[in-house]
């Protein structure tokens, strides 16, 4: 996952989510889609993932389904 990163912060990509282990499809939909949607509304990323983790919850109570995406790098 730092190899990755570190790849794409040289190229001049400022930030990338990472999963840090294979995750449930529908639950990962059900984040972006939240995710994507916080963004655009004018919130910046770390606030967007916070957001959609807490609503994905609601509808997937366990952990190993969505708390393994993680914001590396600029939150705006």
């Amino acid at each position: 996952v730092i190899g990755l990163s570190r790849s794409l912060f040289l190229a001049g990509v400022p930030s990338v989510m990472v999963s840090l282990w294979d995750v449930d499809d529908a639950a990962t939909a059900k984040l972006m889609t939240a995710f994507y949607r916080h963004w655009g509304q004018g919130m910046n990323k770390a606030q967007a993932l916070r957001r959609a983790m807490l609503e994905t919850r609601k509808q997937y109570p366990n952990p190993n389904l969505w708390a393994a995406f993680n914001l590396v790098g600029l939150s705006r």
